[in-house]
């Protein structure tokens, strides 16, 4: 069994918590997800199964989108709905759409971010929620993060109330923290803020339409097996530049091969899917390092003793 099951995370369990359901139903060790989602945060999980998670990173590299809330009014611990009141102050008066419009506009392209205490970065060797849960304060790095856009989803053109609460939603890069995002739009409004509600609607190429259900994977298992709702390895790095390359080169490209950059991706950076020319992703390449105007194997995702 391979493939990539698109899963519709649902609130109260963390990813790894899903991981391990699905291990279980699935009666297969080889399950690994594509980027921690928060207990409370609902949507677009997606899940390797067997030689599928050798693409799990550039699916977690990949960037994402989420419909969120921000409520204007009062902070938290966690950032979210789930931690303790820190900060309360009444909003004073009403805002105007405008106003909202132009924070998130001002948001729009590279900016940095603290992590969350609760978040399971690490500093010195131990995650940031290990130390909140004891109390312990820690600096924190700042990191540096993309909004590709963001939009307000709130019909209103003026928003009134001691708690404000509006909906949004964000294309982002990797590593942005929405709740932070949540709390940067309440700074920069004049109010404590926190994230009030999330969904990720999109992972990679996946969507909330291509999602099923834990349930609906459980009687998928035991009815029919889960095959049908199966993504191919190379949906998850759809998003990657391709090399096509012929049956010759092919042979040498499961073993390994160091190879000649391509005029065409002179340019790239990051990496390139190196494939056959109906479709099947071979390896993953990355720039050599010591050898200009060469491509190395970064992961090979297919080799001899692999039959198509």
């Amino acid at each position: 069994m391979e493939g990539i099951l698109p899963l519709y995370k649902p609130a109260g369990m963390t990813s790894h918590d899903c991981v391990f359901k699905l291990r279980k139903m699935l009666r297969t060790k080889k399950v690994g997800h594509t980027g921690t989602l928060d207990p409370d945060v609902t949507g677009v999980l997606p899940i390797c199964i067997g030689r599928a998670t050798k693409v799990a990173e550039y699916i977690t590299d990949a960037g994402k989108a989420y419909e969120g809330e921000v409520t204007l009014g009062f902070s938290t611990t966690t950032e979210d709905a789930s931690g303790e009141k820190v900060a309360e102050k009444a909003v004073a008066g009403p805002i105007s759409r405008p106003e909202i419009e132009a924070v998130l506009n001002s948001l729009l392209g590279e900016i940095e971010q603290t992590p969350p205490m609760f978040s399971a970065v690490k500093v010195n060797g131990k995650r940031l929620y290990e130390y909140a849960r004891q109390g312990i304060e820690v600096e924190r790095p700042t990191r540096k993060v993309n909004i590709y856009s963001i939009e307000l989803l709130d019909g209103r053109e003026l928003f009134e109330g001691e708690t404000i609460s509006f909906r949004f939603r964000v294309s982002c890069s990797k590593g942005t923290y929405i709740r932070t995002l949540a709390v940067m739009i309440g700074d920069r409004l004049g109010y404590p803020a926190h994230m009030s509600h999330l969904t990720r609607i999109q992972s990679a190429s996946f969507t909330l339409e291509d999602c099923v259900t834990l349930e609906q994977v459980e009687k998928l298992a035991a009815e029919h097996g889960v095959s049908a709702v199966l993504r191919p390895l190379e949906e998850g790095i759809s998003y990657l530049p391709k090399y096509q390359i012929s049956d010759t080169v092919a042979e040498k490209v499961k073993n390994g091969a160091i190879l000649e950059i391509p005029p065409q991706l002179a340019d790239v950076d990051g990496p390139i899917v190196v494939g056959t020319n109906t479709g099947i992703a071979l390896a993953i390449y990355r720039k050599h390092p010591r050898k200009p105007g060469c491509i190395k194997p970064d992961k090979v995702l297919r080799n001899e003793s692999q039959q198509q």
